[in-house]
């Protein structure tokens, strides 16, 4: 086991036997800790400010979106004890060496895109408790706490994520103290009730708040011992710990929403917590600090899966992450700090319409480990030059992809754009369910009927 400090030496390969010792509980806390963060709060609290619900019906959109979110990002997380690689390394066994390509393009821009928003979230989180504090010296020092744990990787991380859940979780306990020792009258009051629309709105960003963790959440799974009570502890785990830790920052925002009378959540939580606010803000940056550091690394990887598949006669190891992780870091960094407030706005919201290209990607990528593979998979192929058994293309799975990305576009709600059926709907976004029920099924059907490879086991597909 590598000690805390030393940098991980393991990169996109499979982690051997030897190395596997991860335990389930560090995959709780992994997805607990930095769950608890500002950003969380905020999201929380659009249930009864933004989407016009009451705090009950706020509360439950927000544990059912949780929940039904949570499925789909744990059965990913499952697949990280057997196979042992990173999850976009895994995907060339749906989609061939070249056709996982712009797909994981795709996933490094988000994760670069959510880190530049990370640093300037946790810079305003640090501006609030010292007013005085310029929005560049607030994001270097958001950046500073990032690095280490970026760099230095797999083992730190969840050091830290240990810490954030002792931490964080001690300040979003401390707030819903507060709230309830100085503003018990909220408790029977409501919020103007938006009915349907208002509670399915909520339910879904709640639920693609979890969904956006299915591109990496197996990253931190790898490690574990291969076998079917390592497959089903990390599905709990990450599952129990994804979902609590979002659950409570945004059970706190619904609250704070509720008593904000059209004050931002930030201005709102400071008055309710007064001399508190200090100290939960700032253990509210740090969990936005971690959060980052888990972007950039994931982002590294999935840098190094494109990378490899055109050098695969190379072996991207150490020293290719940490100079990735360097550029991402950076590249973040300057994306925060030099771009004007409206790009960054303009980009955060199309960052909201790229993740809808999630939503196919994990249906098929479900659907192929679950009912067609049934988690077998030939590993070594994955980093093959010719991409060994799953070849560079795999035509049936591109087509479905891009027919389960095309479906979604009249459902989609965005601040970019909204489809015709989601205005039909009263803005509401079910482009993610449409998608989830009919990519599944397209899928087993292509493949059953066009895919003539032998896949292991000698099976036809």
């Amino acid at each position: 086991m590598e000690r805390i400090g030393t940098v991980e030496a393991e990169t996109i390969y499979p982690i051997p036997a030897a190395r596997r010792h991860g335990r389930p509980r560090d995959l709780f806390t992994v997805w607990f800790g930095p769950n608890l963060m500002m950003l969380t709060v905020v999201t929380g609290a659009l249930a009864t400010t933004l989407f016009g619900l009451s705090l009950l019906e706020g509360l439950l959109a927000l544990l059912i979106g949780n929940l039904v979110g949570g499925v789909f990002m744990a059965l990913h997380a499952a697949q990280g004890p057997r196979l042992g690689v990173p999850q976009m390394i895994q995907t060339r066994g749906q989609f061939g060496l070249y056709g996982a390509v712009p797909i994981t393009a795709i996933i490094v821009l988000m994760y670069v895109g959510f880190a530049a928003s990370n640093l300037v979230l946790g810079a305003e989180g640090l501006q609030a408790c010292f007013p005085t504090l310029g929005r560049f010296p607030a994001i270097v020092i958001i950046q500073i706490v990032s690095i280490a744990p970026a760099i230095l990787g797999y083992h730190v991380i969840h050091v830290a994520a240990r810490i954030l859940t002792v931490v964080c979780g001690a300040a979003v306990l401390v707030c819903l103290g507060y709230v309830a020792l100085y503003h018990g009258e909220m408790h029977g009051a409501t919020a103007f009730t938006n009915g349907w629309t208002g509670f399915l709105r909520t339910l879904s960003l709640a639920a693609l708040w979890q969904i956006a963790y299915a591109p990496y959440v197996s990253d931190s799974s790898r490690y574990l011992p291969a076998g079917p009570a390592s497959e089903r502890h990390a599905f709990l785990a990450c599952f129990s710990g994804s979902i609590s830790g979002s659950m409570l920052a945004m059970a706190l925002g619904a609250v704070v929403g509720s008593l904000a009378g059209g004050q931002h959540v930030v201005q709102s939580l400071m008055g309710v917590l007064g001399v508190a606010a200090i100290p939960v803000l700032l253990a509210f940056s740090l969990g936005i600090a971690v959060a980052n550091a888990m972007n950039v690394y994931c982002g590294a990887l999935s840098t190094l899966t494109v990378a490899q598949t055109f050098s695969t006669h190379r072996h991207h190891g150490q020293g290719m992450r940490l100079a990735v992780t360097i550029v991402l870091l950076v590249f973040a960094f300057c994306m925060a700090t030099l771009m004007a407030d409206g790009f960054m706005a303009a980009y955060s919201e199309f960052l909201e319409l790229l993740m809808c290209v999630m939503i196919p990607w994990t249906a098929i990528n479900l659907t192929d480990y679950y009912l067609l593979h049934h988690g077998e998979y030939d590993v070594a192929s994955f980093f093959k030059r010719d991409g060994g058994i799953y070849g560079h293309w795999n035509l049936p799975a591109l087509i479905c992809y891009v027919l389960g990305l095309v479906i979604q576009f009249p459902f989609l709600s965005t601040a970019l754009y909204t489809g015709s059926m989601a205005r039909v709907l009263g803005g509401v976004d079910i482009s993610w369910v449409v998608s989830l029920l009919v990519t599944p099924p397209l899928y087993l059907l292509s493949e059953r009927h066009f895919r003539s490879r032998v896949l292991p086991g000698g099976e036809n597909a």
